[in-house]
């Protein structure tokens, strides 16, 4: 197969920053159609009022799709919330467990503090992300996301059985699995997990730029991951988890947590539903089911990935004096939008 036509994709899971940083990497997501936008800004988004000037800002930095999501705290007013989807502006409400990643300081520390937005979501059929990770200190990092499932996201499927929600970046065999087993639930998976494991991020000495939140896990979890993306079960699709950060604050003695994959991550995942032979299954996961599962209609534009000579993918995005290092996946790339 020398060319792939597919429905435009969306990314359902976006890191855009703000300020200079948005300036400079919104326009790399100009291969989706449309991205949920993360609202973990400092200050937070958490008002139906600061995602519309937030959206503002994104349409002027270049990026014409955003989908914004609201960031819940233990004081978020579930009228706000209600009223913000209801208008059309919030596509979903962020769940961010307090300490769990960059910006997350203000996310949730008390699951019961936030019950009556909950219950108001459900009510009103507004979506929940979740970042799918226990934040307590005696849990390993690498266990996070299976503690995370038995602790807190079991009996919250137990309490809202009607509330939609998004375990975003999932990371292990175990989250593939309690996906599948429970209904009214989609997953988003990274480029980077799909590529990479923890080998590759700390044999032969740490590779900051590979270290994001969810941490790589080992090739087990990947390979798991690797066939729920390509095996075409509707539960699954991109989410890329973009995450820029100055290239400084990656290589620094505590770095960074993200990896800024948006300008490679359609010619990264041709590659990867490839090595699966499953290239045929390449639309579901990054055009069809995110929209499915959020209620929205599947673009109508198209894109066709072609097969190039080998290429090695940029290396970093820069302007001025700011500049964010690419993801890169290891290997020369094959595939192109270009």
């Amino acid at each position: 197969m020398d060319s792939l036509t597919i429905r435009r994709p969306d990314d359902w899971h976006l890191h855009l920053r703000d300020g200079e940083m948005l300036s400079l990497v919104a326009p790399e997501s100009r291969d989706f159609a449309r991205a949920i936008v993360m609202p973990n800004l400092v200050p937070p988004v958490v008002t139906g009022a600061e995602a519309a000037a937030y959206r503002e800002r994104i349409l002027a930095a270049g990026f014409a799709g955003p989908l914004m999501t609201l960031y819940l705290t233990e004081t978020t007013d579930p009228a706000d919330v209600v009223a913000a989807h209801a208008s059309g502006l919030v596509t979903a409400v962020k769940l961010y467990p307090a300490g769990a990643t960059t910006n997350s300081a203000s996310g949730v520390r008390d699951m019961e503090a936030v019950r009556p937005v909950l219950v108001a979501m459900e009510e009103a059929g507004v979506p929940l992300c979740l970042h799918g990770e226990v934040t307590s200190p005696e849990t390993d990092i690498f266990d996070r996301e299976a503690v995370f499932l038995d602790r807190v996201l079991t009996p919250l499927r137990k309490a809202h059985p009607a509330l939609k929600l998004t375990l975003e970046h999932v990371t292990t065999a175990e989250a593939v699995a309690w996906v599948r087993g429970n209904d009214n639930v989609g997953a988003t998976i990274t480029v980077q997990h799909l590529m990479k494991s923890r080998n590759d991020m700390l044999v032969g000495g740490m590779r900051p730029h590979l270290y994001c939140l969810p941490i790589l896990k080992r090739a087990h979890h990947r390979d798991a991951l690797r066939e729920a993306a390509t095996s075409g079960d509707p539960c699954f699709f991109l989410g890329t988890d973009s995450a820029p950060h100055p290239t400084h604050a990656k290589e620094a003695a505590c770095c960074a947590a993200g990896c800024f994959t948006a300008p490679i991550a359609l010619p990264c995942l041709a590659h990867v539903f490839e090595e699966e032979e499953a290239l045929d299954r390449l639309e579901g996961f990054a055009s069809l089911h995110g929209p499915a599962h959020y209620g929205l209609p599947a673009n109508a534009e198209t894109v066709t990935l072609r097969r190039t000579a080998p290429y090695a993918a940029p290396s970093r995005v820069a302007r001025g004096g700011l500049s964010v290092e690419l993801f890169d996946p290891g290997h020369p790339l094959h595939w192109s939008l270009r």
